[in-house]
């Protein structure tokens, strides 16, 4: 079966690439603030992994919103970060590249931390799952990590400490700020793991 990975950049995204070796890595640039260090994370790690990369460019910027879009977050947003239907927009265009491709399953790096989102939930990659098993292509969306902490995937996947030190996590800046929400879970990860830079 042939499959792929949505493929950010960023620790979870790039441990799964890591762990599960998909055929394909589909990274997208839709419009976030940090997409320039994002992609050249991903390019490194589908290279390593001897993946083919798929990039897709679709400029969400203007429905998007909080620290991802650099604007203010709604007042329905969860967390500083969130983009309305983020998880949704990219399932979505992945799944569409994914068919074209010829892929039959589609990687996606959400862990149990994320679930205070609405689209980082069991039931909301299971639905989307669903609906895009029952169109054309019968493509099957898996989250492996779903219920684990991203230390816990790291352990798992066994990626290399290189590797990980390498991916890009800010959500404000194509460097590291040490202190969105993104940099703080990093920094965060690799003490846990007793990693230092």
């Amino acid at each position: 079966m042939r499959t792929a990975v949505v493929l950010s950049g960023g620790i979870d995204s790039s441990a799964i690439a890591w762990w599960k070796k998909p055929d394909v890595a589909i990274f997208i640039n839709y419009g976030q603030t940090p997409a320039d260090a994002e992609e050249s994370c991903a390019r490194n790690v589908a290279d390593r992994i001897g993946a083919e990369f798929s990039k897709i460019s679709i400029d969400c910027k203007s429905i998007g919103s909080g620290s991802l879009a650099s604007r203010d977050a709604l007042s329905i947003a969860p967390a500083k970060e969130w983009w309305p239907f983020r998880n949704q927009l990219l399932i979505t265009m992945a799944a569409a590249r994914a068919v074209e491709l010829g892929v039959k399953k589609l990687y996606f790096g959400s862990v149990s931390t994320d679930k205070f989102h609405a689209d980082g939930r069991p039931l909301f990659f299971q639905q989307i799952s669903s609906l895009l098993q029952s169109q054309e292509g019968e493509l099957i969306v898996d989250t492996p990590a779903i219920e684990l902490r991203t230390e816990e995937l790291v352990k798992i996947s066994e990626i290399p400490k290189d590797l990980l030190l390498i991916t890009h996590s800010c959500h404000i800046s194509n460097f590291p700020c040490g202190v969105c929400e993104g940099c703080i879970k990093h920094l965060a990860v690799l003490r846990i793991l007793g990693i230092e830079y």
